[in-house]
């Protein structure tokens, strides 16, 4: 056996058996010493890890990586739920910011009509003590009322205002129907005597408990409109 492959097996393994190889290792002192020590260095390594594995053990690691999954969705819940309360907070406050803005009831009105097509194309012929009871399930009117008819009522139902409920109306004026809506006082809302855009013209006025505000094809329908309220309406 030559040296190299001696000492290949020697590494391998000290403790072979082969009669080859004890040949070699016993033909001289030196191979015999060098032998000798690889077998002590295997006996120290077998020693080192010959340790005794505790019966709980995967037990322990089993939980220890369940709680440190635990940590990790807690954190991550805990992100969440913060995320949560923050956009809950700024939905809070915007709202609040919202029905605290002041309200321009001229533009409102303007934009209620627009949205509201179907009032103008209905026909409903609304009596006034239908229309007062609307008024008087709202609380917001105190005792306000029509006292009579006042001219035609294709329409009548609730509305909102910003937040506020409120009274809309369709009404025939002189030559087209004009709508009016009944707003409760309320400090933060804003009203023009006269307001309009490219298609309707707008009036507004105020009495004891309520805006009332007109808006009409035409200033013929909307004042012609506004006296029968003013006649009618305490």
């Amino acid at each position: 056996m030559d040296e190299l492959k001696f000492r290949r097996q020697a590494y391998g393994d000290p403790n072979n058996q082969d009669p080859d190889f004890l040949a070699e290792m016993h033909s001289s002192v030196e191979k015999e010493a060098f032998v000798n020590d690889l077998k002590m260095m295997d006996s120290k390594i077998e020693r080192a890890l010959d340790i005794d594995v505790p019966d709980d053990l995967a037990a322990k690691l089993l939980l220890n990586q369940q709680l440190h999954q635990h940590q990790q969705q807690r954190k991550r819940s805990g992100f969440t739920l913060a995320l949560v309360a923050s956009v809950a907070f700024i939905a809070g406050i915007s709202f609040t910011l919202l029905r605290m803005a002041p309200v321009d009831l001229g533009q409102h009105a303007l934009a209620h009509v627009y949205h509201e097509t179907k009032a103008l194309k209905a026909d409903d012929n609304v009596q006034f003590s239908d229309v007062n009871f609307q008024l008087a399930s709202l609380g917001t009117f105190g005792d306000s009322k029509f006292t009579q008819q006042p001219g035609k009522v294709y329409y009548s139902t609730f509305c909102d205002f910003q937040g506020v409920q409120s009274l809309h109306l369709v009404m025939q004026g002189e030559h087209s129907k004009v709508t009016l809506f009944i707003v409760p006082l309320e400090n933060r809302m804003v009203l023009e005597e006269a307001f309009a855009d490219n298609k309707y013209k707008g009036n507004g006025f105020v009495t004891d408990n309520a805006y009332m505000l007109l808006v009409g094809e035409t200033s013929e329908d909307v004042n012609f409109v506004k006296k029968e309220v003013e006649q009618t309406f305490i």
